[in-house]
């Protein structure tokens, strides 16, 4: 479907009060076209309707007329420069951005992502979310690779006195 045909369905949608339905279409677009700017902004107003500030902050990130509460939010709940790249979504490079203002906001954020992680990164290879913050899932690793000892132990042990017992 056109993008001013899925446009149409989008303000259909709202004026039914679908707005999930709306939603889901307005991130479809922006999935397609990472790039325009006035589709971020259709997304952060549904977005306001659900009063997701920081899912709105998300959405208008790029935008000069943001707002300054919205913008806090969304870098609270992405507190990582990686995981505001990933949220982003953005693809491609920073000077497909249809404003001065957008690009130099994606510039800062792949340079932070870059420093963080101790290498360049650019908005094709985002990284995943296990590269960047992996620094509980040693633990993490630790406690499964324990519980699953325990469990093999467990049944080793259960195996053992079955067949003790069957003996007996």
């Amino acid at each position: 479907m056109p993008l001013r045909d899925t446009l149409s369905q989008v303000d259909a949608d709202l004026a039914a009060g679908r707005v999930p339905v709306a939603r889901q279409r307005l991130r479809g677009l922006v999935s397609s076209f990472p790039d325009d700017l006035m589709l971020r902004r259709r997304l952060a107003e549904v977005y306001r309707l659900y009063g997701e500030p920081a899912e709105a902050g998300r959405w208008m990130y790029l935008d000069k007329d943001r707002d300054a509460s919205e913008t806090s939010a969304f870098e609270a709940r992405y507190r990582t420069a990686p995981q505001r790249m990933r949220a982003l979504a953005w693809h491609g490079p920073e000077s497909l951005a249809q404003s001065a203002f957008a690009r130099q906001q994606l510039a800062a954020i792949r340079a932070a992502c870059s420093d963080a992680l101790g290498h360049p990164v650019d908005w094709d290879t985002v990284p995943s979310s296990r590269e960047t913050d992996n620094r509980g899932s040693t633990f993490a690793g630790f406690l499964a690779a324990t519980g699953c000892l325990v469990a093999v132990l467990a049944f080793l042990a259960i195996w053992v006195i079955g067949l003790v017992a069957l003996f007996d």
